[in-house]
């Protein structure tokens, strides 16, 4: 081993030590715990896979004077108990049901954003779309950077451009929200002269967008977002709730279906012209038995399988009941509440229309929440009132099977009358339970119940006086329809006013697979600027913007390029900086990343000529112990910038910064993590390694000889 490299020790951290964190599956577009790999929640802003993400949060320097006078408590708890978790079925744990996946204990922890400090995960996709979501729950704003239009200085004029097939490589949020920087690779498109845009060949781009209105409304988005992030997670409690009661009563009722179905062929068996209906009119009003239900009672149906169909039954109504105590009705409550309190906010319209809250359309979706909590309150009346009525026809059918059985005689005791007409309605295929949960149902309105409506619109009731002439599932649906709506209008609001300030090429890519492929070895990250003159809310962060340039690109060779300021330099006070640097032949860069204090961390790979893969190295550069050079900003006559550089060899025994041997061969993903100090790295076997950055020298010999 070469005398420059520093023993390190292989450090297996388990995740269990780290404060909850968030990826995104890149796949399948999901939100998971990394603790134990339990998908929170599905990603619905992107349709293709997510290439990079970005978590931002605003950091305490950037509050303003007006922060705490536009302080908002969230009163939900001071009215309402914790709220409910997504149902499970019973007798099933979790992972055993796609309703109880999820962690409980972590959603709910992850969905109360009321301790929460402001924060936005934005996230790229390959086909150059990138989201903004408050909390990583609520989308505020969607851009593809195909769509949007680039100006940029030119020869004294300006000039516009677009970019085609582009792709998101990386993405960075600043931590005072005022900017993002991106990283994507596509064509770039003269507007105003397509015929000279082969000029420009297709290659990887830097972009710096405004996104001052995270900023500048971040207070009005907060509430908003605590608010309408836990009305979102609540209205899957209330989907998973509905869903497991049709479940569950259907199944009941496909066993009472089955066994009870077998009448109406013994009836046509025994040459009878009368209906199932009649059959069972005779036997509860006390009349002779026909041989056809006779022997259904006794033969077909019998006390055991009758008892087996009760229990069955009895079963679904008591889930049935916990289901709607326990989840559904508090969720469908604390949803009302919320909703009241945005409406509250979309009234202070100088404040809130400038994010999308609309007044008009809030007022919509707060009068359906209340007609689903009418909804939910028929429901259960209606719950109770069938499996009452189950309850006694059970019983009374097995009282006279128990007589049938014992006694020759065809004839049984008479049932109350007032019972006999209640379950006819349920015998003629009208199951109210299922109605109420088939979104199709419609139901026919009592005249005075109608008119008893109409009244109730002059005192403040429901505008629309149809709403009990549907379902429970229909009026739910109905509910997300005017949610989604409603809080589609920010989603438009917000991403209307994000644009873009300044375009950088970087190299040229001449190959298609190369400027279609998302795995550019890129790294783009935001450090306070130690030296700023300003402080409080309009302190100065510098970008760092760290890529490989593929070989032949540019006529370089295994280079690494380095710039900063991008995104704070101007026309008029130029700031851009950077420098290459070249990686000696005998390694290969396998992946890069920025790192805290403007270090860059780079994982480089030994080159063998032999099977045996070589060894790799941890290298950490110290961004300070090398000449920045300004570079020109004058587009598109010099479009690539980084030619102005001199490339300086990166001499691995000097004290440019690190470096660590990894006994293994490596490959890409590299991760780092600047507040834990720990990189991750994959081996050619793709298992994780996780190591120690931060340690002293000291501490890396004392560890190798305890283990020795």
């Amino acid at each position: 081993m070469p005398s420059w490299v520093q023993p390190m020790t292989q450090k297996f951290k388990p995740f269990l030590t780290l404060r909850i964190c968030l990826l995104v599956l890149f796949y399948f577009n999901s939100l998971c715990m990394l603790q134990n790999g339990k998908m929170l929640r599905r990603i619905k802003s992107h349709d293709v896979a997510i290439v990079c993400l970005n978590w931002a949060e605003d950091e305490p320097q950037s509050k303003t004077d007006k922060d705490g006078l536009l302080s908002y408590e969230d009163r939900t708890t001071r009215f309402f108990p914790p709220a409910p978790v997504v149902p499970r079925i019973g007798g099933l744990s979790s992972g055993d049901t796609c309703l109880g996946d999820e962690n409980e204990e972590s959603i709910q922890e992850f969905s109360s954003a009321s301790c929460q400090r402001f924060n936005i995960l934005c996230s790229g996709d390959k086909d150059g779309c990138i989201c903004f979501s408050i909390f990583g729950i609520f989308p505020v704003g969607k851009i593809n950077i195909n769509e949007v239009p680039i100006h940029v200085q030119s020869s004294g004029s300006k000039a516009s451009y677009r970019l085609q097939d582009a792709s998101i490589s990386k993405v960075s949020l600043s931590g005072n929200l005022h900017k993002l920087v991106l990283l994507c690779s596509g064509k770039l498109i003269d507007i105003d002269n397509i015929s000279h845009s082969n000029d420009i060949s297709g290659g990887l781009h830097c972009l710096h967008l405004d996104t001052s209105i995270f900023f500048n409304r971040k207070n009005e988005l907060h509430q908003v977002s605590q608010q309408a992030s836990s009305i979102q997670y609540l209205v899957e409690v209330v989907r998973a709730s509905i869903s497991m009661m049709a479940k569950q009563w259907s199944g009941a009722m496909n066993l009472f279906n089955e066994k009870f179905s077998v009448l109406p062929s013994l009836i046509t068996a025994h040459g009878m012209e009368s209906s199932s209906e009649d059959e069972f009119m005779s036997l509860l009003f006390g009349t002779r038995t026909s041989p056809a239900l006779h022997q259904f009672l006794v033969s077909s149906l019998g006390e055991a399988a009758l008892k087996r169909i009760a229990k069955s039954v009895d079963s679904a109504g008591r889930e049935l009941r916990v289901v709607v105590s326990e989840h559904l009705q508090p969720a469908v409550e604390i949803i009302s509440f919320r909703l009241a309190e945005l409406r509250g906010l979309a009234r202070w319209r100088s404040r809130f229309q400038n994010i999308g809250l609309d007044e008009k359309l809030i007022d919509g979706v707060t009068e359906r929440i209340g007609m689903l909590v009418v909804q939910v309150e028929r429901f259960s009346r209606v719950t109770a009132t069938v499996l009452y009525l189950f309850q006694n026809f059970f019983s009374w059918v097995l009282k006279c099977v128990k007589i049938l059985l014992s006694e020759p005689t065809d004839q049984v005791p008479a049932a109350n009358s007032e019972f006999v007409v209640l379950f006819l309605k349920f015998l003629l295929d009208k199951d109210p339970i299922k109605q109420l949960l088939d979104a199709d149902q419609r139901f026919e309105c009592h005249l005075d119940t109608a008119k008893h409506l109409e009244q109730l619109v002059v005192l403040g009731g429901f505008t629309d006086t149809h709403f009990l002439e549907r379902s429970l599932m229909k009026q739910f649906n109905e509910l997300e329809e005017s949610l989604k709506e409603a809080f589609s209008m920010p989603f438009t609001t917000i991403s209307s006013q994000i644009h873009c300030q300044a375009l950088l090429p970087l190299y040229p890519i001449t190959s298609l697979v190369d400027l279609s492929s998302t795995c550019n070895l890129t790294s783009v990250s935001f450090y306070k600027d130690e030296d700023s003159q300003h402080s409080g809310p309009s302190y100065r962060l510098t970008d760092y913007i760290c890529f490989k340039i593929p070989d032949g690109s540019l006529n370089l060779r295994n280079c690494i390029g380095v710039i900063k300021d991008f995104s704070n330099s101007s026309t008029s006070t130029p700031s851009l900086s950077g420098f290459l640097l070249r990686i000696p032949d005998e390694y290969e860069c396998v992946d890069l990343s920025l790192y805290k204090d403007s270090q860059i961390v780079v994982l480089l790979s030994e080159r063998s000529c032999s099977d045996n893969p070589g060894r790799s190295y941890i290298v950490m550069l110290q961004t300070e112990n090398f000449s920045f050079v300004p570079l020109s900003k004058i587009f598109p006559s010099n479009i690539y910038s980084i030619q102005e550089l001199a490339a300086l060899e990166l001499q691995l025994d000097t004290d440019y910064g690190k470096v660590r041997s990894v006994p293994h061969a490596v490959s890409t993903p590299l991760a780092v993590s600047a507040s834990r100090g720990v990189a991750c790295v994959f081996s050619s076997r793709r298992h994780a390694l996780v190591y120690i950055l931060d340690e002293d020298e000291d501490e890396d010999e004392d560890e190798v000889s305890d283990m020795e």
